[in-house]
């Protein structure tokens, strides 16, 4: 009954009359045929499929890659460059705190080493021989971006820097992304430090599955302390779209260098409860261009 459903579906999407297959419209082809599959899955299984507005012309989105995708679903709904391998800055840490998270433990002590507390870039200013519990060092990463509590991370899940960044790159084959390899743990500029628009947003689906991911990147300040009490870290986030007024916004990362530009990976649901998830490297104004491009998703889709 599926096999004949599908084929139906298929069939009613290409034209009798097919025109002369060259071989761009013959990948054209098969990637209708590859989204009516998905299509008629999820509507078997009784997901909602968002459904475009044909008069809705694409968005202008000046960012390098871009795509914007159905939360449940799982459906792309606007991309371009989706695949295009570019530097992701910070975002680079969401691979970090998705590993610790599956291997070590919220209440684990982790001891600052010389190296994470010198660690160049954004920073919640750590010290050496400072003890702090990985749940506050994972806070720092995903609130303030903070590069030294991302190194403090690696290296207590991996003794290294260089062993954990082999475990990254073996994750990222795991999860199938395929234009993505890391060199460093927090998103320093490296031309063997890249991903793709459409790989964020695997990467991004999978480690938003985790509550305390969830808790943790809606938040917009917070103050954490060291074991002893006698170290305070105030955190800010990096993501104003937390403040906005005409769409909630729920995180997730951000990132910025020089080599990648401006760079947001966002989670934002709608008054109807529709989620999407948007991801634009390289944008000359990242918060601005995710909410042209969340503004577009929602008003060209209905659900």
């Amino acid at each position: 009954m599926l096999t004949s459903l599908l084929s139906l579906y298929i069939t009613s999407l290409i034209s009798p009359q097919l025109p002369k297959i060259t071989p761009k419209t013959f990948d054209n082809k098969v990637v209708t045929i590859k989204s009516a599959a998905l299509n008629l899955e999820n509507l078997i299984n009784g997901k909602k499929i968002p459904v475009k507005n044909p008069y809705f012309i694409a968005p202008v989105i000046e960012a390098a890659g871009v795509i914007s995708v159905d939360s449940e679903t799982g459906t792309v709904l606007y991309e371009k460059n989706a695949h295009q391998k570019l530097a992701f800055a910070s975002i680079t840490k969401l691979m970090t705190i998705l590993i610790v998270l599956e291997e070590n433990n919220l209440s684990d002590t982790v001891k600052i080493s010389g190296n994470a507390a010198n660690t160049e870039g954004s920073k919640m200013f750590l010290r050496a021989g400072e003890e702090i519990a990985l749940e506050n060092l994972i806070y720092g990463a995903i609130i303030g971006s903070a590069n030294d509590a991302a190194t403090a991370l690696a290296e207590h899940n991996a003794g290294t820097v260089s062993a954990f960044v082999e475990k990254m790159n073996t994750k990222a084959k795991e999860l199938g992304l395929l234009n993505t390899h890391f060199s460093n743990p927090v998103g320093l500029d490296d031309k063997n430090n890249y991903s793709s628009a459409y790989d964020v947003a695997k990467m991004a689906q999978y480690i938003y599955k985790h509550s305390f991911i969830r808790h943790a990147a809606q938040l917009k300040s917070l103050e954490v302390k060291s074991i002893s009490g006698n170290f305070t870290h105030k955190l800010e986030t990096t993501n104003d779209l937390l403040s906005d007024e005409l769409f909630k916004f729920e995180g997730l990362k951000t990132g910025s260098t020089n080599l990648a530009g401006l760079c947001l990976v966002s989670y934002v649901e709608n008054d109807n409860g529709n989620e999407i998830l948007t991801v634009v490297l390289n944008s000359p104004a990242r918060f601005t261009e995710t909410k042209i491009l969340t503004d577009w998703t929602f008003r060209a889709y209905k659900w």
